[in-house]
């Protein structure tokens, strides 16, 4: 595993792009702490994000991650013109040349996604930590420690996502068409979600159906490993009661969503590793 790691490694070491959109990456990973800054002082109307609670431990594990995924693009595009430059510069074929066996080849870029999620996920845990206890109303251990479920449904958000974006990479052989197809495959989830709705507009429940069906789908299934944050926070459901709303919403991780996710995990990797057993180089 390590040496596999080392050559992966080594290959991004000289890749200028890759270390611009990774530090472009974590950049913004640290700029979360920015939203503390964010004020609003217009006349009578005072408002402070930091002391909204956004901060607070434990809802910060929920926020933080939450808001760390929609960044994940920029080291989706990392992973798939890792797997471009293969092609381009034929390190592919000279690494199977090497004595580099084709299983070996799809662990090393598989191994390589785990660290990038893992660094990421460690990333989020160390500035949330430091938000948190700069900004929270509590700090007791029980506390602190609560809903640290949310940094793992993180990780296997993050590795099921690289693992996709790895398997488009292998299919097409080019960055943009790689980011390109899986942009088409998230309108075609939308477009089924849309179909599905129009389907069961005479039922009872209709998102319930919907939803029911619609979890087994990549981008659907990663999206539910992590639910928005926001309604959950307690100045917004202040506001929703006075007029009249309730939440009902469970903002759990649930087994299913990462059992669902692991499983497309191994189909990306298995799928990637049969592509390439099967393409002539």
């Amino acid at each position: 595993m390590l040496r596999l790691l080392t050559i992966e490694f080594h290959k991004l070491k000289h890749n200028r792009a890759s270390k611009v959109l990774s530090i472009i990456y974590f950049g913004l990973l640290t700029c979360i702490a920015l939203i503390a800054a964010i004020k609003f002082d217009i006349g009578p109307i005072k408002f402070h994000l930091a002391e909204v609670g956004i901060f607070n431990f434990p809802y910060i594990w929920h926020f933080n991650t939450f808001i760390a995924a929609i960044l994940k693009f920029f080291l989706l595009l990392v992973i798939v013109s890792m797997m471009a430059n293969e092609y381009s510069y034929k390190t592919l074929k000279q690494n199977l040349i090497d004595g580099l066996s084709k299983k070996e080849f799809i662990l090393s870029k598989f191994y390589t996604v785990i660290v990038f999620a893992l660094v990421s996920t460690l990333f989020v845990f160390i500035v949330s930590l430091i938000l948190g206890f700069a900004y929270s109303d509590y700090d007791e251990f029980a506390i602190i420690t609560t809903d640290l479920q949310y940094l793992f449904a993180f990780f296997i958000k993050l590795v099921g996502f690289f693992s996709m974006g790895l398997f488009f990479g292998i299919l097409v052989k080019r960055s943009a068409f790689a980011v390109g197809g899986m942009v088409v495959w998230f309108f075609i989830e939308s477009i089924f979600k849309g179909y599905l709705f129009w389907t069961f507009k005479d039922a009872e429940n209709i998102s319930e159906k919907v939803d029911s069906i619609m979890q087994f789908l990549p981008f659907e299934a990663m999206s539910n490993l992590i639910k928005e944050p926001f309604s959950r926070l307690g100045a917004v459901r202040s506001v929703a009661n006075q007029i009249g709303e309730t939440f009902t919403k469970s903002y759990d991780v649930e087994f299913s969503n990462i059992a669902i996710v692991s499983v497309w995990t191994f189909i990306f990797i298995y799928l990637s590793f049969t592509l390439l057993k099967k393409r002539d180089l």
